[in-house]
């Protein structure tokens, strides 16, 4: 049902379907939106110096953050290596600082972003949410590259129904919205583990993540977070079982 006008700095836009995914801002839902630090958003920094490394790491030392992580991850000719914090109200310059230091790198080529950590309604206004706009980003580990994609493949499924002519943009948007909300208790259990994290004891930290990490049973809680978006669609045009297997909606 009709066009939908999108005012930019080029002028109004009209299109029959609008994705937004503009990232935690949520531009195109209208209202005063997130305001940080009073959002539910996470806060992230790192560096990335020129240097080679072989080493994974990740810190859970609440000398760098009272409530999250730090990393050193190699990528290529560089290591990027930060800070996470669940608070928002906790600066991590001068601990993403503090870790480059204590690793003997420079303090070279900053970036960071707030990072949503609770999920949002997908639709509002006939517009369509997806990524950081819809807070698709996983609390506890922060992982939204696999979310995005996940749910961008499940919502291009619904809008190539729609240009084709197999269903309306109300139908699409039934669609994706109960696609959505359908992985909310998987977000809200990632949410409550971010919230349980913090108050562990920094001692017992190491044994539980071991636990959890190795071993049939680790395989198991990690092929279980893979299932909260299952990568094996995301090389497909067929989009994710669930969309796929159920049959085209009619006019």
């Amino acid at each position: 049902g009709g066009q939908i006008a999108v005012d930019t700095d080029r002028g109004v836009i009209s299109a029959p379907l609008v994705v937004d995914a503009l990232g935690w801002k949520r531009i195109l839902a209208g209202g005063a939106g997130y305001q940080p630090p009073d959002a539910p958003l996470s806060r992230g920094l790192e560096v990335h110096p020129a240097a080679r490394s072989d080493e994974f790491e990740v810190w859970i030392n609440r000398r760098y953050v009272p409530a999250g992580y730090g990393w050193s991850f190699p990528a290529g000719e560089e290591v990027r290596v930060g800070i996470g914090s669940f608070d928002p109200n906790f600066g991590v310059r001068r601990t993403t600082d503090l870790l480059a230091e204590d690793n003997g790198l420079e303090r070279d080529g900053y970036q960071g972003n707030w990072i949503p950590h609770r999920l949002r309604p997908a639709t509002g206004d006939g517009v369509f949410f997806v990524g950081d706009s819809a807070g698709h980003c996983l609390p506890t580990t922060a992982e939204g590259i696999r979310t995005a994609l996940y749910f961008g493949i499940a919502l291009g499924t619904e809008l190539r129904a729609v240009a084709e002519g197999r269903q309306t943009r109300q139908q699409a948007l039934a669609a994706y919205h109960q696609f959505n909300e359908d992985h909310r208790p998987q977000f809200e259990k990632m949410l409550r583990l971010q919230q349980i994290l913090p108050r562990i004891h920094p001692r017992l930290v190491k044994p539980i993540l071991k636990a959890f990490s190795f071993g049939p049973f680790g395989r198991r809680i990690f092929n279980r977070y893979l299932d909260f978006a299952s990568p094996e669609f995301a090389g497909t045009l067929a989009g994710p079982p669930v969309l796929r297997d159920r049959q085209p909606a009619s006019h």
